[in-house]
């Protein structure tokens, strides 16, 4: 059990049926009343965040979240496989779990697989990823205003902006967590 005065970031907790990660708190001592904890929580299954009110010293439990690392291997229609480094035992994860990581899955890639009990809640990928452009629409001269782009495909079927001198077959690295081109590799 975890007491709602012991709120950290990242601290995971049950609550209603559910499993949340502490995002942000707040302890407040009003002048008149009881003290509470201000929160703002993430649940880990639908990835929705919500502003939640406790009493100080409120308690809960805590939810301990495993994370393996783990190596992508392949996919098979909507089912990703992941295989164990140490045990090469494989994984498979639906889409429905992976949500918009699968626009940066690569072969061979680490990736860590945090799960709650038996339940895989979800996959952390390197916070950028190098890929490479298999299609880019042809850039058009003259067109430098302002930071001009166009648009790209790469490698996994994503499609993204770049700027207009990328070209099919360069290496660009990504940001996974906003999708968006970062840098030539």
């Amino acid at each position: 059990m975890i007491s709602s005065n012991e709120f950290k970031t990242g601290v995971t907790i049950e609550y209603d049926g559910n499993i949340w990660q502490v995002i942000e708190f707040q302890h407040v001592k009003p002048g008149k009343g009881a003290a509470f904890v201000r929160s703002k929580l993430r649940n880990l299954r639908t990835r929705a965040v919500v502003d939640k009110t406790f009493r100080a010293g409120e308690k809960m439990p805590k939810a301990h979240i495993d994370k393996e690392t783990m190596s992508y291997s392949y996919s098979m229609g909507d089912t990703y496989v992941f295989m164990n480094n140490d045990t090469y035992e494989q994984l498979e994860i639906g889409t429905n779990v992976l949500g918009d990581s699968v626009n940066f899955l690569k072969e061979g890639m680490n990736v860590t697989i945090t799960m709650y009990k038996s339940e895989i809640i979800g996959v952390q990928l390197p916070e950028k990823v190098t890929l490479e452009v298999i299609e880019a629409d042809p850039g058009v001269k003259g067109n430098t205003a302002a930071n001009a782009t166009k648009n790209a495909k790469v490698e996994t079927g994503y499609e993204l902006l770049v700027p207009l001198f990328v070209e099919p077959g360069t290496k660009i690295i990504i940001n996974t967590s906003t999708g968006k081109y970062d840098t030539r590799a």
